[in-house]
């Protein structure tokens, strides 16, 4: 299905859940040809969803729509058809439309940025690039700092370890139902906040990777 990149953005309430938040192709590798996008539904209701592409073309999405049961995940397979020379650094996006299943207005949605890279070595430069580049405008932004503001910057801030830190506390917490433990019963988490806590460890961990 085809998105306008710029038709106006759609009225979104809910924060929709979906797993790589980027998706990188390389040209020279035909595995990375096939990208899967895992997308949860930590709601009490069935959501339907829909994927749209600024450059449908390009694409072939499996089950571009579809319903998720309340609690539940798909798999939605992408599958790169266009990985030709004249197509590197070409940077393309897709839109997940969610909606409450019998609604056909949309309460959600999230955008998923993709590139097509020549190899895994160009992704390496264009991490190294985009980090001086950060190097750079941190210098210019902080040169009345002192080193030890410098060194602060450069590591993962205490947000972000308190946070890995809470959700695998959350995930190895007992579910509710579960028996033969001694905890109070208000430590009994459900799947849906499982789920939840599932999807920030991973955001956290992808952060926590490229500082």
């Amino acid at each position: 299905m085809h998105w306008d990149r710029h038709s106006s953005s759609l009225d979104g309430n809910v924060p929709v859940f979906v797993f790589p938040t980027e998706l990188t192709f390389y040209a020279d590798d035909l595995n990375s040809h096939k990208q899967i996008l895992t997308l949860y539904n930590p709601y009490g209701f069935i959501l339907n969803y829909k994927v749209l592409s600024t450059a449908p073309q390009k694409y072939i999405v499996g089950d571009s729509h579809g319903l998720i049961q309340p609690g539940c995940c798909v798999d939605i397979v992408v599958r790169h058809r266009d990985a030709t020379s004249a197509g590197h650094g070409q940077r393309d996006k897709f839109r997940i439309s969610v909606s409450e299943q019998g609604k056909r207005k949309a309460i959600g949605h999230k955008d998923v940025p993709s590139i097509l890279l020549a190899s895994s070595t160009d992704a390496g430069e264009e991490k190294r690039d985009n980090f001086s580049s950060i190097r750079q405008d941190s210098s210019v932004a902080t040169t009345s700092t002192d080193a030890g503001s410098r060194s602060r910057d450069s590591s993962p801030s205490s947000l972000i370890v308190v946070m890995a830190v809470a959700c695998i506390s959350a995930l190895l917490l007992p579910t509710q139902g579960d028996k033969g433990t001694n905890l109070p019963d208000y430590l009994h988490l459900t799947m849906n906040q499982k789920l939840i806590a599932a999807y920030v460890l991973g955001l956290v961990t992808m952060v926590l990777l490229r500082v």
